[in-house]
């Protein structure tokens, strides 16, 4: 896949021993210009960059080698681990808003391509760990939105889309969204956390409430993870 090379200050040295292992994709809520501009600036108080930028034409621009850590995940929690930058890998993709536009086919063709260069390269990407901003900080974030088509990438085999069989969740809710993934709800909200999770797997209605359609799906993710 071809890049263009825009290269970030803002990276450092992934500690000795580090195993890539999750995959973050995010919004940027502003056009590409500024967008790169802000991923590139050292002089702010608080410096942000992402390995890669993902244009609304699918032009992909990298900013930072992916042995190096990128500042993108910030305060976050995945699968019982906190600040995720060490492990992880970012794209930001150009969208004003994930809710309320939606992602052109030829940006999303791109970003399937990069995803799968990735996952070939860092095969301890597991599908469950693809994940959004808003599924690692759910109390901050709502990125990569609403209208992220999250199955489309599934079916090209970059991460997790639920196949419900009909067996219901017994148990409480956030003790199994828990066992998927996400931060135990003495850290965040659990009503924030449900929200997360319907916004990745049931982006029609994201309210909070764990009705028994999110019951279905998060049974479902569960079984096809063996975390039932």
């Amino acid at each position: 896949m071809a890049y263009i090379e825009r290269p970030s200050p803002n990276h450092a040295p992934r500690p000795d021993g580090t195993t890539v292992d999750i995959l973050v994709l995010h919004y940027t809520e502003l056009p590409l210009q500024e967008s790169l501009h802000i991923l590139s600036d050292d002089s702010r108080e608080t410096r942000v960059s992402a390995h890669y930028v993902l244009a609304e034409d699918g032009t992909t621009y990298r900013l930072v080698s992916e042995d190096r850590v990128a500042w993108h995940a910030g305060r976050s929690h995945w699968r019982g681990r906190e600040a995720l930058n060490a492990t992880s890998i970012g794209i930001e993709i150009v969208n004003l808003h994930g809710d309320r536009h939606d992602y052109p086919a030829r940006q999303i063709a791109s970003l399937i391509e990069l995803c799968q260069g990735i996952l070939a390269r860092h095969p301890a990407i597991e599908p469950r760990n693809v994940v959004g901003h808003s599924d690692v900080a759910p109390q901050r974030k709502i990125d990569p939105g609403r209208r992220f088509p999250w199955k489309t990438l599934a079916d090209a085999g970059i991460g997790l889309w639920p196949e419900p069989q009909g067996r219901p969740l017994f148990g409480e809710v956030p003790a199994a969204l828990q066992r998927y993934g996400y931060a135990p709800p003495i850290a965040v909200p659990p009503r924030d956390i449900v929200k997360a999770f319907q916004r990745h797997f049931r982006p029609a209605r994201v309210d909070g409430m764990p009705d028994p359609e999110t019951r279905l799906i998060l049974a479902a993710l569960l079984d096809q993870t063996g975390a039932r």
